[in-house]
């Protein structure tokens, strides 16, 4: 899939020194930072709203002393 982005120029600048030092190409860096970043973004959005479900009281939630009982470990 084809994605067109605007970069701030020094950022950009940044990236054609990397690309131009190493050999590799700006596409190979970027597809890199997005692989690394998308875990990050995902655990962090997705945390943030069951956060907000658990504020609202619309996310159920356990103490680790009931599920340790009902996962009978406490035996």
């Amino acid at each position: 899939m084809a994605t067109s982005i605007r970069l701030a120029p020094e950022i950009e600048r940044r990236l054609d020194f990397l690309a131009a030092q190493t050999g590799r190409t700006k596409a190979y860096y970027l597809r890199e930072i997005i692989e690394q970043g998308i875990e990050d973004m995902e655990d962090y959005y997705l945390a943030a709203d069951v956060l907000e479900r658990v504020r609202k009281e619309q996310e159920q939630v356990h103490s680790a002393a009931d599920v340790r009982k009902g996962l009978g470990l406490d035996d």
